[in-house]
């Protein structure tokens, strides 16, 4: 009961400190970028005192030396919320693809089309999409912006994905980029549709970049799938549970 009421603490906290953010980022549209890069890192690692404080959800980050000199594409293991902030104060400065939903939020949509300037899909419109992404994915990489995508287009339960969508893939071979894909045992704390979070290390385990240069999107898919997916069995507690209740059926 004191866990689940911490968590309810943690999450108002996250969501009202959200909206005030927005409220005071809304009139500084004239800042410079950097200016206001600033205020996204501040939220992100604001947010993640906030999981520690209240939750006790510390967050560790392994295999930084892997990230290439130069702008690229993050492929990130979709599988609770933590991972959409919580990636971001590690990185680059760096924008997402999202659906274009979000952007429709009063005020925290509104400060996040600003600032983040994100890649907003409708996720509906299928090669229109990933015609979109390669599109201004190129021009935010040429900016120096890295691009990150959640390509399971949805958060998965412990032990499960799905086909990979292919508009990162595509982006980074259309650009001459590399892919770093990510893997994390957030699941193992927070699940989706789950109220209580549970206390833990979440540990961020950042791959080797992969190539998407000289094969097909969907291949180059299959590499980073097999990399994350392999990742997970070994870092994922409730992966590991996971499989071993699906061999026992």
């Amino acid at each position: 009961m004191f866990r689940a009421l911490r968590s309810l603490i943690f999450i108002a906290f996250v969501f009202s400190t959200a909206l005030v953010y927005g409220l005071i980022v809304l009139p500084l549209f004239w800042a410079p970028r950097d200016f206001l890069w600033g205020f996204v890192l501040s939220y992100c690692r604001l947010s993640l005192w906030a999981g520690a404080f209240f939750c006790g959800l510390k967050v560790v980050v392994e295999g930084q030396e892997n990230l290439p000199d130069t702008a690229s594409v993050i492929m990130i293991k979709h599988s609770s919320a933590l991972e959409t902030y919580g990636h971001v104060p590690f990185f680059p400065r760096s924008t997402w693809v999202i659906k274009r939903e979000v952007l429709w939020i009063p005020f925290f949509g509104w400060a996040l089309q600003m600032i983040f300037r994100p890649i907003a899909i409708d996720r509906r419109s299928g090669p229109r999409a990933v015609k979109q992404v390669i599109q201004q994915g190129k021009e935010k990489l040429a900016e120096g912006v890295w691009v990150s995508v959640f390509p399971e287009g949805t958060r998965m339960p412990p032990g499960e994905t799905r086909k990979y969508g292919v508009s990162g893939a595509a982006l980074a071979r259309e650009a001459g980029v590399k892919i770093v894909p990510v893997a994390h045992n957030a699941v193992d704390f927070w699940q989706r549709r789950e109220l209580t979070k549970r206390p833990g290390t979440v540990r961020f385990c950042i791959g080797p970049p992969i190539d998407a240069a000289d094969r097909e999107p969907r291949e180059t898919n299959l590499i980073v799938q097999a990399w994350i997916e392999n990742k997970m069995r070994e870092i994922s507690s409730a992966y590991q549970q996971a499989e071993r209740a699906s061999k026992n059926e």
